[in-house]
């Protein structure tokens, strides 16, 4: 932990520059890098052969990036005005969404108690991560990561 520490971390600010440079966004960004460090710790065994972290980081980041905005090309949806009103819509359909909705509410409180407030507060509440901290007294860092964890299950589960 502490060799990972003391090369990996301190390159978290030139790669959070790197992301965003690609991503165009604060956000995702931040996200990208988590996932990067997600990543890095989970083969943090076999990374002592690495001789450049930066190089070898900023590929990997490059990567993540890349795929996060493909996933934005494809994931593009009609913006809120063009939707049909929800009177328009037939019954079943909005019978699905209802069902849809009542499937994620349960899968949700499903998720361990720590990930499941941090969700909340985050996605539902609209809080920062700044505000999150305070509430909880769990870093940002640790925040991210749970949010991650809680949004990857919710994924699998959907």
């Amino acid at each position: 932990m502490n060799d990972f520490s003391n090369i990996w971390l301190p390159h978290a600010e030139r790669f959070y520059k790197v992301a965003f440079y690609l991503l165009e966004s604060e956000s995702d960004a931040e996200d990208a890098v988590q996932e990067l460090y997600l990543k890095l710790w989970k083969i943090h065994d076999s990374l002592g052969d690495v001789k450049n972290p930066v190089a070898y980081g900023i590929s990997v980041l490059k990567n993540i990036c890349m795929d996060r905005i493909r996933k934005r090309y494809v994931r593009k949806a009609e913006p809120l005005e063009k939707a049909p009103p929800l009177e328009d819509t037939p019954p079943e359909s909005r019978s699905e969404s209802r069902d849809t909705l009542r499937y994620l509410i349960g899968e949700i409180e499903k998720l361990p108690q720590k990930q499941r407030d941090v969700l909340i507060m985050r996605a539902i509440e609209g809080l920062e991560y700044e505000e999150i901290s305070r509430r909880t007294g769990l870093s940002q860092v640790h925040i991210r990561v749970l949010i991650s964890q809680a949004r990857k299950t919710l994924k699998s589960r959907l």
